[in-house]
Formats: C-alpha cells, structure tokens, sequence
C-alpha cells in the first residue's frame, strides 16, 4: 500500500524562548502550523501571547530557539525579510501611515506585493490593475466609500479594518491577527470577523490569531493553543482545550501585565 504524504507545517517554532533580564516571557515554545488551519493562541493577560507572535514575525530577536517557514530556518531574519518570504502581521496597535489616506495606504501595500517598491509616485501611474486591487481591497472591508479620508481622521474600528485590507493585500501565505476585533464597535465586529472566515476556507493560507473574546474564539478556532507564564499547557481541538482543568485554571488565573 502507497504510504500517504505527510503535510509539511507552513510554521514552526522549535524551543522558542525570550528573556527580558531575569523573566523569562516565552518559554520553549514548540509548535507546528499547517495551511488550512485556524489556530488561535489564548492565555490569561501576561502569558505571552503577543509577545510569541513577535518572535514568530520578527519584531523581536530570541534568546533561545528557531522560527521555521516551510522548514527553512529563518530566526536571523528581521520581520522586513519574513513579511517578504509570506508572514503577514497584523498589530494590535495599528500600524498605518496617519497623513497619507485610506487608498493610499492600500495602494502601498498593492504595490510592495507587486515588487515596485514604496515610492507613492514614481511608477504608480500607469498600472491601473493595481489601483483597481487595491479598490478591490478596500471593498472587502467595506471601506470603499473612504477612500479619500486622512487615515489619522479614522475611528479606531476603521483603522483596524484598514490594516486587515492592507494584510490582505500583501497576499502572505500565512496570517497573523492580534486581537482584531479590539476597540471596534459591535456593528464593525462581523465585517473582520467574516473576512478572516473567508481566509480561513483558503486551504493554502495559515492563520494564527490572538483572541480574548471566548464567541469570536468558538466562532473561528480549528484549533486552540493556550499559553501561561510564558509555557504553551495546551494544544489541540476546541472542545476539548477549552474544557481541560489546566486551561481553565490558566485562563481564570490571576491576570498578570503582558509584556508586550
């Protein structure tokens, strides 16, 4: 019988560890990511979840450990490199241009992606098919009528819609949210929350989300990894994650400051 091929993860962390002095805030972290896959990484304030993400996507060196793209190991790579090579970011805080507007922003991005560089000007005019993808982009997250607006001038919910169309626009294979929905009104939720559904049915993309809300949790997750002080205590299926004794006394423990 023909064995069957196993599936090579798109993300790896191997023993991932950061020290900041004396704390340890990402401890030996080990775990594999695969196209197709939904993970969401929850934890108690404090337990390192973000700042795991910016050792995965490069804003932060390790001490200790290895980051994998595709089994390639790629820990010395600055976070400019690894978005290059698919990791694509986005920030709890948003992380936009505030006096260039709404499409230009977009159009940045469309255009990186397409490899002419970041200059606004000088080779934009004349490729309408990337301002027609960056319109495109914008319509996903139901900006389209914004396109003009001063980014600085957004509310809080836009900004993040904004930075969830110029992840897209960068095309990465693999998808990394911090809490997406912060700060957005309930109104605004179902539009993000619908666009990550959309890439999740992508079984090319790899998607990892940090997540406090528990429905938006249950509503996405394929699968559930939980962090505490810094260790990863659990992996696997949601039902059975959520309802292990060591998740719930981590997830209800006393929240401590994050570190990131």
């Amino acid at each position: 019988m023909a064995s069957v091929p196993v599936q090579q993860p798109s993300l790896s962390t191997r023993d991932l560890t950061i020290r900041f002095g004396g704390h340890v805030a990402v401890n030996a972290v080990t775990a594999d990511f695969y196209p197709g896959t939904l993970t969401v990484i929850v934890g108690p304030n404090g337990a390192g979840k973000t700042t795991y993400f910016n050792l995965v996507s490069g804003q932060l060196p390790a001490t200790s450990g290895s980051v994998l793209l595709k089994g390639v190991d790629v820990t010395r790579a600055g976070a400019a490199r690894r978005t290059r090579l698919g990791i694509g970011r986005a920030f709890q805080l948003t992380n936009l241009f505030p006096n260039l507007t709404v499409m230009e922003n977009v159009r940045l991005a469309v255009q990186s992606r397409a490899g002419l560089g970041m200059n606004m000007f000088s080779v934009w005019f004349g490729h309408k098919e990337l301002i027609e993808r960056a319109g495109h982009y914008l319509e996903r997250v139901a900006m389209a009528g914004k396109r003009e607006a001063l980014v600085g001038s957004l509310s809080h919910g836009d900004q993040r819609k904004l930075e969830v169309a110029i992840l897209l626009a960068l095309e990465p294979d693999i998808l990394m949210f911090d809490e997406p929905t912060a700060g957005m009104s309930v109104d605004e939720v179902p539009v993000v929350l619908d666009l990550i559904q959309a890439v999740k049915r992508d079984a090319n993309k790899t998607v990892l989300l940090v997540e406090h809300k528990m429905d938006v949790v249950r509503q996405l997750a394929d699968r559930i990894i939980v962090l505490h002080n810094g260790t990863l205590v659990a992996d696997g299926m949601p039902g059975e994650v959520m309802q292990s004794k060591i998740v719930q006394e981590a997830y209800l423990g006393t929240p401590e400051s994050e570190h990131a």
